[in-house]
């Protein structure tokens, strides 16, 4: 009887569910768990056949542990079994997915994490229903949409089909389980990426799929070819390959030369091997895994040199005087060199991590590098599914998200700590998995292996309540805060700044002169200089007496910004109107806002989106912020009153020129910047909208 619901199953999900609802089950491996759902009992079934056991074992086995007073006993009752049978499939994990059980099994399991118990799969069902009786009533189709491309119709069958979904919490879950799917860190990420042609829910053909071109992408490295003349340590691995006579275009400039060749990357080093009459040249390799002072950025290469196509990528370090300039040509798009871009990052971050957090473990440290190059081919696996909108790179990667992630660094302090949690010995762990790919021997030894997993059970060194999954979660909804604050600002990236930038220009004009001449001062290129300024600075201050003038300053401006809350100012300034009318000719604008326009383009933009920033908080646009401002202009007007002026002044000065020492710099926290930019870049600006006529009055009015 439970091979004809394996066979329905295989075939028809939806028969296969109406039959384990009516089908009589005698056997005692098949009875039934109390308030389980039916795809729960189907799966704590499955594992229950994995493990060569009885359900009644299982329930025994769990209960013996659970805690009568925690809540979602049928929940954790099915992580407990799913766990046991994931254990046991891991240790043959590239088989299962040849044979596609491991993407069945595994995609039940995240059905029934989503529903598993009867009280949850009752509302399913209902929606599943309503949902079915909607599909009855035909749909109004206008010729306009009957005329969209066929493109929509063509790749949706491959990911969407009438079998129960899954959301996204299911897939996290399955990810800290099995770190072929997802890695912890990221796999809300992932998960967004994947879903976003499907309505954010994951279906089987599109999650088969998915693990199909891991697969694919495993034995594709397998079989790339060495760099000449170069001999791969143990632990380093090939994670891509281009320039190869299958593959796109790769070229080296050196000065007004170009040389095609063959580029890899591995979790250690980038090697480039110019190519010959006949073969390739010995490689030239680029190490990433130094401490060193180095870096890697998107730069812009031409014909002889001409900076003109924005495709290239430049290496440089501190014990070259000449950088390393590869170009990856491509016809339309930069998205070759984003890529790359992307991973030779991802492998620099992870190396400075193990270096920073001083993981010196054997064992830690591969478990990294194993989650780092699984993480990579959970990218390509990517990029082969969604060919047509090629996904962002940083999506899959766990370093270079952390990078761009609002309060990346705590999440990077959390991910270190539970290092020391994650058992690489386990079946499910990254360097276990891709032993079990045939992609790595064991690297560390069985003993170590053994003794830590005495210790510890555990694949990713995530709990129920992980310190490092609280940090994923307040980063996720810091970045949709500051995705919406950021929003506000890209319509004046696009329309551009021109009529402010003339204007900005003539009046920085006179001041290159100081400001250079400052600037020297202030970085000590000229020590005796900067001394004398600093003790001169310092005798002034002494003598002078501006705190309550200050203080007094503070306070009207609080007393304005509390003025504008209360006349509601930010209801009536929805946008700033800004007149482009000019007495001069056409001909005379176009000169005139051309000259110079390349130099100060950007420095303008930043400066209107700044003052936009200020203004939004002037007038409580941005309400928290504003609030944060007025608190602390309050604090700083209370301790200019009491503490004499001089002191202050005297004790800035000394902190500015200390700060741009070479002393300061090698004491600097960026931690503090870091959060004060992340402030900042969360900040809505008000829209501007640019109108030909000359207005009678401003639209927005601070008083």
């Amino acid at each position: 009887m439970y091979e004809l619901y394996l066979l329905l199953k295989g075939e028809h999900s939806a028969l296969a569910f109406i039959f384990l609802r009516l089908a009589p089950i005698h056997s005692k491996i098949m009875a039934n768990v109390k308030h389980l759902s039916t795809i729960a009992n189907h799966v704590v079934h499955r594992c229950a056949l994995k493990l060569d056991t009885s359900v009644d074992k299982l329930v025994e086995e769990f209960e013996a542990g659970w805690k009568p007073e925690t809540s979602g006993y049928s929940r954790k009752f099915m992580e407990f079994c799913s766990a046991k049978a994931l254990t046991d499939m891991c240790q043959n994990i590239e088989e299962k997915i040849s044979d596609g059980s491991f993407s069945r099994f595994t995609f039940d399991m995240m059905l029934a994490w989503e529903m598993p118990s009867v009280a949850d799969e009752e509302p399913r069902m209902e929606c599943v229903a309503k949902e079915k009786e909607e599909r009855k009533i035909p749909a109004k189709v206008t010729e306009e949409q009957d005329d969209i491309s066929l493109f929509y119709s063509d790749l949706m069958p491959l990911l969407v089909d009438n079998e129960p979904d899954v959301g996204e919490d299911a897939f996290a879950w399955l990810g800290s389980q099995v770190l072929l799917v997802a890695d912890p860190v990221n796999a809300r990420f992932t998960f967004e990426t994947l879903t976003a042609p499907t309505g954010n829910r994951l279906h089987f053909p599109a999650y088969n799929k998915y693990l199909k071109e891991i697969e694919n992408c495993v034995k594709h490295l397998q079989k790339q070819v060495t760099p000449k003349g170069v001999e791969l340590a143990d632990d380093e691995f090939i994670l891509h390959v281009e320039g190869t006579a299958s593959s796109q275009r790769v070229v080296r400039h050196i000065g007004a030369t170009s040389w095609p060749g063959r580029l890899t990357l591995t979790n250690y080093a980038l090697y480039f091997e110019a190519s010959g009459v006949m073969t390739y040249e010995d490689a030239l390799k680029i190490d990433l895994s130094q401490t060193k002072e180095h870096n890697v950025r998107p730069a812009s290469t031409g014909p002889w040199g001409a900076p003109l196509f924005d495709k290239a990528i430049l290496y440089e370090s501190s014990e070259s005087s000449e950088g390393v300039l590869l170009e990856l040509p491509e016809i339309t798009s930069s998205t070759r060199r984003d890529h790359w871009l992307a991973l030779i990052k991802e492998i620099m971050f992870m190396h400075q991590f193990l270096s920073k957090y001083k993981v010196e473990c054997p064992l830690q440290a591969w478990e990294m590098h194993a989650r780092t190059i699984l993480g990579i081919i959970r990218l390509h696996a990517g990029r082969e599914m969604l060919r047509i909108s090629p996904p962002t790179p940083t999506k899959f990667l766990i370093f270079a998200l952390l990078d761009v992630l609002p309060k990346g660094d705590y999440i990077l302090e959390e991910l270190a700590e539970s290092l020391k949690k994650v058992n690489s010995g386990h079946p499910c762990s990254a360097s276990s998995t891709l032993k079990g790919m045939n992609m790595s021997q064991s690297i560390i030894s069985s003993v170590e292996v053994k003794e830590v997993g005495e210790e510890i059970m555990c694949a990713s060194g995530l709990d129920d309540k992980s310190s490092l999954e609280n940090a994923i979660n307040q980063a996720r909804e810091e970045e949709k805060k500051i995705a919406i604050a950021k929003a506000t600002t890209e319509g004046l990236k696009e329309e551009g700044v021109a009529e402010s930038s003339l204007i900005l220009m003539e009046l920085l004009t006179p001041l290159k002169g100081a400001l250079l001449w400052f600037q020297e001062i202030l970085t000590w290129e000229r020590p005796a200089t900067t001394i004398v300024v600093i003790a001169a600075t310092l005798v002034f201050i002494y003598k002078e007496w501006v705190g309550k003038a200050i203080a007094a300053f503070f306070l009207w401006v609080v007393a304005k910004m509390i003025e504008a809350r209360r006349k509601r100012i930010k209801d009536r300034c929805t946008e700033i109107v800004i007149s482009s009318a000019s007495d001069q000719t056409t001909m005379e604008s176009v000169v005139s806002a051309q000259h110079g326009l390349q130099t100060v383009h950007q420095v303008v933009q930043t400066a209107n989106i700044a003052l936009l920033k200020i203004w939004s908080i002037l007038i409580s646009k941005a309400h928290k912020h504003a609030d944060m401002v007025m608190i602390s202009m309050v604090g700083s007007a209370i301790i200019l009153a009491v503490v004499p002026m001089k002191f202050i002044f005297m004790a800035i000065t000394l902190a500015c020129f200390s700060a741009t020492s070479k002393l300061g710099k090698h004491g600097e926290n960026n931690q503090g910047n870091r959060r004060l930019q992340e402030w900042w870049d969360s900040i809505p600006v008000i829209p501007v909208r640019v109108v030909d006529k000359v207005l009678d009055s401003p639209t927005c009015k601070f008083m």
